[in-house]
């Protein structure tokens, strides 16, 4: 059984041009507004802003680990064909187990709303007891790939990605996370 605590949450935007203020980063702000009306439990975060640099995705992901102990971590960015767009090869260099099936469904759902999500190579790794999500970098694509798809009456049509978070986390042994239902129903297993 999982333990209750306090849930730490590493957030990361990979950005070459954010990370030298070119222009504001989107990605942070999106992703914890929605982390702030979803997630019911107590919660914290770790931010960071950093340029698409293979070795600096893989060393700051480590530390998130490592050294913070984060039980979840989500990445923004870096996730598209272009030649810059290195953060699943970070990823996927520092885990443990990967997890395939969190970027094939944010394939799928984004799919609904543009034919480019083919192109997107989102994944999900384990390290040690921690979970890592690499979503795209686009806010809206960050709140459809995590929510789901929705029809005009509000009615969940494609469960998105973090309905499986908080059962990912207690099988790795992570915290409770506890959801708003009505953003984001989190499926358990029946006892």
């Amino acid at each position: 059984m999982s333990e209750i605590r306090e849930i730490k949450i590493g957030l990361v935007s990979i950005s070459d041009r954010a990370s030298r203020n070119e222009y504001q980063d989107l990605g942070l702000p999106n992703l914890k507004d929605w982390l702030l009306k979803t997630i019911v439990s107590p919660w914290c975060s770790v931010e960071k802003l950093i340029p698409d640099e293979q070795e600096l995705i893989a060393k700051t992901l480590i530390e998130l680990v490592d050294e913070y102990n984060c039980d979840l971590i989500l990445t923004t960015g870096g996730t598209g064909p272009a030649k810059r767009d290195v953060t699943p090869e970070a990823t996927l260099s520092i885990g443990d187990k990967e997890l395939p099936g969190f970027g094939e469904q944010m394939r799928q759902i984004s799919l609904n709303f543009v034919p480019t999500a083919i192109l997107s190579r989102q994944t999900a790794v384990v390290r040690n007891s921690s979970l890592i999500i690499n979503l795209p970098g686009q806010p809206k694509a960050i709140r459809e790939t995590l929510e789901g798809l929705r029809d005009s009456e509000g009615k969940n049509l494609v469960k998105g990605i973090f309905s499986a978070v908080p059962y990912g986390l207690e099988l790795i042994g992570g915290p409770l996370l506890m959801l708003d239902d009505k953003i984001c129903k989190a499926y358990r297993p029946k006892k």
